[in-house]
């Protein structure tokens, strides 16, 4: 069946309304079953994935196997097989293990119902689309942050995650316990009210450079270069544009607003996170909002530079989020203050520096206010040991993850509006569950993005549907 016939059948019904795909995965018929572990299909072969997304799954060889890659760049595909099988192989598995199947178009990779769940590698712009389609192939999703580039996409995505019942994690990884303890704890802490009543949460977060013009280049023979733009614009191919072709290094991509809104979402979304969790603000958003912000004004990198936005949340709380700040979350209350961050602990080379030499990643205005015991009656927060492994369990159980579709979204939907306001001057005011700009027509136009046809949530939706008779 071809894939885009099997994705249509299994999610619409006649009157091309959304229904639960009628797929059962290999892994709910059981520990019986002919296949009981989770069989999992990698999506995009980068950085990330190679880094952290990949040795944090395949590892949990008890609940998980990876049987499949996908990847635009065919080089990186047929690395992406060769590392996993070069895993196996290393852990004494037998030749079944050995064939890993690759796939450069990801929707043949979705279209194969012997996958029961992806992990989405992919760069911003490839966030929202696949993760879409794969819970309407009757997929669990692991998707790498943040959800979406637009408002407009991520509530797309939640929602059909919530109707298809897929098991969704996002990679906010500082959620859980390893290698992040202090996360969780700082949250507890100022949920119980240990620093009294939260006036105010700093969030340090670096700019990015800008770059220099880049020379028109030969698209390379392994690249679909037309599949990796998908639905945004069409360009030149210019290798800083995309990734280098020999490595893995930061790629370009995440320097330019075509794929991405730069360092507010890349790592924003972690802090916002951790700072909405603290807050009990994990289902809303900010209410208003202003911004500055510095950008390029040539160069083929033109992200944000060095920026500072000042929010309000309807609790009273503000917030700021600055390179000023040092990287990571200081929650200030009536009674004193909380300062969490990574520390030393990186999931990729390039991540920011989290904290000056020789400083505790975990830090408060009272040491003795970091010992504090949780009591049984106070709140405890969801305990998960790491991301990937909380989203395997949760497959299994078919139980809620740490990072559900739903808090994704708000995550990256605060920083999104965050994003717009340094586009615009003065204060917006913004209504998190309409969400919508009160009054401002020129901020709400910028809640979506035009998609280049075919590709985009929008088509994947229209795509899905049955044709009129």
């Amino acid at each position: 069946m071809k894939r885009r016939n099997f994705i249509k059948n299994s999610a619409w019904g006649t009157a091309g309304a959304l229904v639960v795909p009628h797929i059962i995965p290999s892994h709910v018929l059981g520990k019986n079953a002919p296949n009981s572990k989770i069989q999992v299909g990698q999506i995009g072969f980068g950085r990330i994935a190679r880094s952290h997304d990949l040795p944090e799954t395949i590892k949990h060889m008890d609940l998980a196997r990876v049987v499949a890659v996908s990847d635009v760049d065919r080089d990186r595909m047929d690395q992406g097989k060769q590392w996993v099988q070069e895993y196996y192989k290393g852990k004494n598995k037998g030749d079944d293990y050995m064939n890993v199947s690759t796939f450069q178009d990801y929707r043949d990779l979705l279209a194969d119902p012997s996958i029961d769940a992806v992990i989405i590698s992919t760069p911003d712009h490839w966030h929202a689309q696949p993760a879409m389609e794969a819970a309407l192939s009757g997929k669990d999703i692991y998707l790498q942050k943040p959800t979406s580039l637009t408002i407009e996409e991520g509530r797309m995505m939640s929602d059909t995650i919530h109707q298809t019942g897929a098991v969704f994690q996002l990679g906010s990884q500082q959620r859980s316990m390893n290698p992040w303890p202090q996360f969780k704890k700082a949250c507890e802490l100022v949920r119980n009210g240990r620093i009294g009543d939260v006036v105010k949460v700093e969030v340090g977060l670096p700019g990015d450079p800008s770059g220099e013009e880049q020379p028109k280049m030969p698209i390379p023979k392994n690249l679909d270069y037309d599949l990796w733009l998908g639905s945004t614009p069409e360009v030149y191919y210019t290798e800083k544009r995309v990734h280098p072709q020999d490595g893995f290094s930061r790629p370009g991509w995440l320097r330019c607003e075509q794929f991405g809104a730069g360092m507010i979402t890349g790592w924003g979304v972690h802090h916002i996170d951790i700072a909405h969790w603290g807050m009990g603000t994990e289902f809303t958003g900010p209410v208003e909002m202003e911004a500055t912000a510095q950008f390029p004004t040539s160069g083929l990198w033109n992200v944000h530079g060095d920026f500072k936005v000042k929010a309000r949340y309807a609790n009273g709380a503000e917030m700021e989020v600055s390179g000023d700040f040092p990287n990571g979350v200081k929650f200030i209350g009536t009674d004193g203050w909380i300062f969490v961050t990574r520390g030393n602990a990186k999931v990729t080379d390039s991540d920011p520096t989290s904290s000056s030499s020789g400083k505790s990643p975990f830090q408060a205005s009272d040491p003795k206010i970091l010992t504090s015991e949780i009591g049984p009656d106070e709140i405890h927060l969801y305990e998960s040991p790491e991301q990937h492994k909380n989203w395997l369990d949760c497959i299994k159980t078919r139980g809620l993850t740490i990072s559900p579709a739903e808090v994704a979204h708000r995550s990256c939907s605060a920083c999104l509006v965050y994003h717009i306001a340094m586009k615009l001057p003065g204060k917006l005011y913004w209504d998190p569950v309409k969400e919508r700009f009160k009054n401002n027509d020129k901020a709400n136009e910028m809640l979506a993005r035009h998609q280049r046809y075919p590709y985009g949530t929008h088509f994947a939706q229209n795509f899905l549907k049955p044709s009129a008779p």
